[in-house]
């Protein structure tokens, strides 16, 4: 539940076209404690302050000439489009208190203004609201924790598959190719035996950090579990075009980790697979990419490996040369 505090610093906007009414209503906020409250007596100006502010209360008067309450809150429905309008309406017509909960506003205030009945208003409709707002930002949370690792913030394989399935409809509808590299630390279970999982953790932070800082803004990059990584590339015109960053990525990973008082080092081997050559479809052209990875294992690591076509099976993967290879310190 919101806090004392919290409630009282909440961010209200007063709005009446009355200067008299603004002043009454500031007095009464102001006199019960809360210190974050602001005013306009220009109804056109809400939506845009909103935007701005985020107001966690609009105390908004119905009957304004040029632009009446209802169409304000019209106009504040498009910027609430989680479906909470924090507006409290205030009406002298009994016959608007109905129109006016049909119209979004969460509650309303009578005129003249019964004091008890203004605090308790004011202070039911903020509890909820930040209650709301807690609630939201913990679906939020909870659902960035359910599509990235959580060791590096990356996406993870339920995330990555929605990012290669929306790259392969891109494609598609382009017409040109996407490819998918499949990464393997060479070397760290070394690093995990030796020196301990909690290095072997801030290793492959490092790495995280270097595979996003080596990649374009638009491709996706993400831990599928262990040392493993994917890298989805878009608007990829040919082999060649993945086969270069593959070697980028291979000589940045290589470099040396300061770990503490450790300098540690490890390679990576890299598996390739495009979109359509080697596979028309998410899961197919992970497996390819997989597959093509442990053949650059078994051909003696630090070094990049292309998948066969899925049209010439009797064709051999293709190798790149190897790089200089490095062990763990």
């Amino acid at each position: 539940m919101p806090s004392p505090d919290e409630i009282l610093n909440a961010k209200i906007l007063v709005v009446d076209d009355c200067a008299d009414n603004i002043d009454l209503m500031l007095e009464i906020l102001r006199d019960a404690g809360y210190s974050n409250v602001s005013s306009t007596m220009l109804p056109e100006q809400v939506c845009g302050l909103h935007r701005q502010h985020c107001y966690d209360l609009i105390l908004l008067d119905l009957q304004m000439p040029e632009l009446n309450g209802f169409q304000v809150m019209k106009g504040l429905k498009e910027i609430e489009q989680e479906g909470y309008l924090p507006v409290l309406a205030l009406t002298a017509q009994p016959s608007f208190k109905i129109a006016a909960l049909e119209a979004g506003a969460r509650d309303f205030i009578s005129k003249p203004f019964d004091l008890l009945e203004v605090h308790k208003r004011i202070h039911n409709m903020l509890e909820v609201r930040l209650l709301y707002k807690e609630l939201a930002q913990y679906s939020r949370q909870q659902q960035e924790l359910a599509l990235h690792d959580p060791l590096t913030g990356l996406p993870n394989r339920r995330l990555l598959e929605d990012r290669i399935a929306t790259t392969l409809q891109h494609a598609a509808r382009h017409q040109h190719r996407a490819a998918v590299m499949y990464l393997d630390l060479d070397g760290f279970k070394a690093i995990n035996d030796t020196h301990g999982h909690a290095c072997g953790d801030e290793i492959l932070k490092l790495v995280a950090g270097r595979l996003v800082g080596s990649s374009r803004k638009e491709d996706t990059v993400a831990r599928v579990g262990g040392d493993e990584f994917v890298i989805v590339l878009g608007e990829v015109g040919s082999l060649a075009d993945a086969q270069e960053p593959a070697c980028k990525l291979i000589e940045v990973v290589s470099e040396p980790y300061q770990v503490g008082a450790l300098t540690l080092r490890l390679s990576t081997s890299i598996g390739i697979a495009l979109y359509p050559d080697h596979a028309d479809h998410v899961a197919a052209l992970i497996q390819r990419a997989d597959e093509a990875l442990y053949e650059a294992k078994r051909g003696g690591k630090n070094r990049h490996c292309a998948a066969r076509r899925e049209a010439a099976e009797a064709e051999s993967f293709v190798a790149s040369s190897p790089v200089h290879s490095a062990s763990a310190a």
